[in-house]
């Protein structure tokens, strides 16, 4: 790891250490932005830095800008989103620039953050995979308990349309899906 890489994750765990829900035994920021690096380096080993650095900071200081500051349902969810897409590129390109990267590179965080050039690009693909396994393995459980069977059912097929075909095979193999579940992962494969 470069001295610039690790000033950057130095600054997003900071950064992200200071998040008030310690629900999962500490800053549930810091702990997510880990479990993100984790996946990363086990799906996509050879990534770049700025991939690296895009997922450690996909959620920095998520909490800042609470869900409840925006209408409810699908429209409030995706206002929220984007929203937070736009935050956390411009406080990790503040980190970097720190750190000494390259205005080219700078913008290219950005670029993954907001999800710009899904299913076109390989690195926002890679990075939306590596979201996706993260939830579906250490949030999808917990998640499950505050929505219908139905409601589950869109969330995840909505998931798998996100997900590479590469990126959904990987789940079918390492998950224990129910079959409705597993059928959506399978589905966009063939659609």
């Amino acid at each position: 790891m470069t001295p610039a890489l690790q000033s950057v994750f130095a600054a997003i765990d900071a950064a992200n250490a200071t998040d008030p829900d310690t629900s999962e035994g500490g800053p549930a920021a810091l702990i997510y932005g880990e479990r993100m690096t984790r996946q990363l380096d086990r799906i996509v080993p050879e990534a770049s830095d700025v991939l690296r650095i895009a997922a450690r900071g996909q959620h920095v200081e998520r909490w800042l800008l609470p869900r409840s500051e925006y209408p409810e349902g699908r429209a409030g969810y995706l206002a929220w989103r984007k929203e937070q897409g736009r935050r956390h590129a411009e406080r990790v390109a503040g980190m970097m620039a720190e750190a000494g990267y390259d205005a080219e590179s700078v913008a290219r965080v950005g670029v993954l953050l907001r999800k710009e050039g899904i299913k076109r690009d390989a690195e926002v693909q890679a990075l939306e995979d590596v979201i996706c396994i993260t939830f579906l393995q250490w949030y999808f459980a917990p998640f499950s308990g505050k929505h219908t069977a139905d409601a589950l059912l869109t969330i995840v097929q909505r998931t798998a349309r996100k997900m590479s075909d590469e990126g959904r095979a990987r789940v079918l193999r390492e998950f224990d899906l129910p079959d409705a579940f597993a059928a959506a992962f399978r589905d966009q494969g063939a659609g």
